[in-house]
């Protein structure tokens, strides 16, 4: 079953596109057609991009791996920040810091230089600190915190990245590139597709379209991991199973 649908996706105005002067020609494919100076994205091809795309997800998740959202512009990031957490997948949406992936021993080094901040902070070796020093300190600590809170539980590079505009967020998607991580994107007329693995064709603009897409895909996301538990589990109920009759000989050899 499909997990979205033309209905749904027209309501949210996924298809709405940029005006014709703004187009990029390797979008055509996806361009249904032009109204007053408009392009209006095919939404057949979008429903069917959403579902592969989110199988693909679906998949990654199921096998324990994170997967990076970035939207850094004003009408995408709360609720990038919203479906992300909803799933406990790590998410970039203030600012994409330069080698965020390609340099990213050196971002691991500030998340780290943080929670150090905070253990000094609870256990009590700043108190005899000035209040400038401890302004300084807690200054640096909510600038961290602003730019790198978000990614804190990323121990290591993900295994794919969902962009929400390819084309403002594109140092993110040139650096998943050269890492040869596959890039998720919501693509619209006026950005190039060629960088991105699963070309999801929508409005990148709207905040309803955008949720809309940002919906499906996690609602993918998360049964992924919800199998991934049930899986857990039935290996755990297994396991125990096999070791109940050499418990039993166990304690009958003890008995004897």
């Amino acid at each position: 079953m499909s997990r979205t649908n033309f209905d749904q996706l027209l309501q949210a105005g996924c298809h709405f596109g940029h005006l014709r002067r703004k187009w990029n020609p390797a979008m055509a494919p996806y361009i249904f057609m032009e109204r007053n100076g408009i392009h209006i994205i095919d939404l057949n091809k979008t429903v069917a991009k959403v579902d592969e795309a989110a199988e693909a997800l679906k998949e990654i998740a199921k096998s324990g791996k994170k997967i990076l959202f970035v939207a850094t512009k004003k009408q995408a990031k709360d609720t990038v920040a919203e479906k992300a957490a909803s799933i406990n997948m790590p998410y970039v949406n203030e600012r994409w810091a330069g080698g965020m992936l390609t340099n990213f021993p050196t971002i691991r080094k500030a998340v780290k230089k943080m929670t150090n901040i905070d253990k000094l902070l609870n256990d009590g070796t700043f108190s005899n600190l000035s209040k400038r020093e401890l302004l300084q300190i807690s200054r640096q600590r909510a600038k961290l915190e602003k730019n790198l809170g978000s990614i804190a539980d990323l121990t290591r590079l993900p295994s794919a990245l969902f962009v929400v505009d390819v084309m403002k967020e594109h140092i993110a998607v040139k650096e998943a590139n050269r890492l040869g991580i596959p890039v998720f994107g919501i693509v619209d007329t006026n950005s190039d597709p060629k960088n991105i693995d699963y070309v999801i064709p929508a409005n990148d603009d709207a905040k309803d379209s955008v949720e809309a897409i940002l919906s499906a895909v996690c609602g993918a996301i998360a049964e992924g991991l919800e199998e991934r538990k049930a899986e857990k589990a039935d290996d755990k109920a297994a396991a125990e199973q096999k070791d109940q009759p050499k418990k039993k000989a166990a304690r009958k050899d003890e008995a004897e």
